[in-house]
Parts: C-alpha cells; sequence; structure tokens
C-alpha cells in the first residue's frame, strides 16, 4: 500500500473528494438532460448557441471538443428536427455558420431554467462566498495543469 508524504496524502485525498463529488454532480445533470429527451452532445450544441450566439461548424467542434466527423453528423440532425439551421458564410463557400432557430430558442427557453435550477440545487450546499473562492481555485488548478508537460 502507497505510504506518501502528508503532501501526497493530502493532495490525493482532494483528488478523490473532488472526482467523488464532480460525479455525483455530472450524473445529476446527465439525468437532467436525459430527461428532456436531448443527448448529451445536442444539449451541449444548442446551449451554445442559445447562450453564445451563432458559431462557425469548426469553432463548434473545437470549443466542445467534439471530432469534426462527428459535429456535421449532430448539426445535421439538430437541422432535421428544426432547432438549427446553417448560414453560408458569404466570404468561404467551404465554411458554415450554425444558428439556433425559433424553435430551437423556444426549446431552451423552455428547458434551460430547469437545466439552471438543477445545477443551483447541487451547488446549494456552500454560500456564494465559498462558490466564488473555490471557483477561482479550480481555475488556478486547471490553468497551472494546462501549463505542465504531460
Amino acid at each position: 500500500m502507497y505510504q506518501g508524504d502528508e503532501q501526497s496524502r493530502i493532495d490525493l485525498r482532494l483528488y478523490r473528494v473532488w472526482m467523488k463529488a464532480s460525479k455525483v454532480i455530472f450524473d445529476h445533470v446527465i439525468k437532467d438532460i436525459k430527461g428532456h429527451g436531448i443527448s448529451i452532445e445536442n444539449f451541449m450544441i444548442l446551449e451554445l448557441l442559445y447562450n453564445k450566439g451563432p458559431h462557425p461548424v469548426q469553432k463548434i467542434s473545437e470549443t466542445l471538443s467534439i471530432p469534426s466527423g462527428s459535429i456535421t453528423y449532430v448539426v445535421d440532425k439538430l437541422e432535421k428536427k428544426g432547432f438549427v439551421k446553417r448560414e453560408l458564410n458569404p466570404n468561404d463557400r467551404r465554411a458554415s455558420t450554425v444558428v439556433l432557430t425559433e424553435e430551437g430558442k423556444a426549446l431552451f427557453d423552455e428547458i434551460f431554467p430547469k437545466h439552471v435550477e438543477t445545477i443551483s440545487e447541487n451547488l446549494s450546499f456552500i454560500t456564494n462566498e465559498e462558490k466564488e473562492q473555490l471557483t477561482h481555485l479550480l481555475k488556478q488548478i486547471g490553468l497551472g495543469a494546462k501549463n505542465l508537460k504531460p
């Protein structure tokens, strides 16, 4: 059994607690999304367009880490359902921008407040000040880890 130093024990405990908490919250959020009859990928794209506006297909792929081959398929499905439409880029006929339709906006006007409520309910166990501190700390960890060489 690994018996590392005090620093290792603290780091491992933090990691375990963080991962368990993240999994529980993530599971609740996924259940909420699926409860609306939408796949995770569809929800992510619709949420991006709803909150950030129209995006080129390639930018959606990069932002959400969805492979380019998959993104085309998912956008096609959303387009067939009437939730999004593609608008050709007048400067580059190979590129198109994905835009939320009125039907897509109406869907998200209905389900997004419920989604936010689910997230808020899962984070309701700490104060807003603690949430700000945790956000700051997790951002520090994420940016620091991003700069490490794997």
